[in-house]
């Protein structure tokens, strides 16, 4: 694990954004971190493509998550 240095701004968006998520500081820091990643190596994907794209690879079954 290592230190990364982020503006005290960004720092603060982190920490709301987790509170909503119900994550840790830096488990939304890694999962923004994560998805940024996956966004820049996959230009024409939607950021709900990308979701998708990860649910199926942790095989969540995503009909048994649908609102009928």
């Amino acid at each position: 694990m290592g230190i990364v240095k982020i503006d005290d701004d960004l720092h603060e968006e982190v920490r709301r954004a987790s509170t909503v998520m119900c994550r840790s500081i830096n488990a939304q820091a890694e999962f923004w971190m994560k998805v940024g990643m996956l966004a820049e190596a996959n230009p024409t994907l939607s950021f709900n493509e990308i979701m998708k794209m990860q649910f199926a690879a942790a095989q969540v079954r995503l009909a048994d998550l649908t609102v009928a």
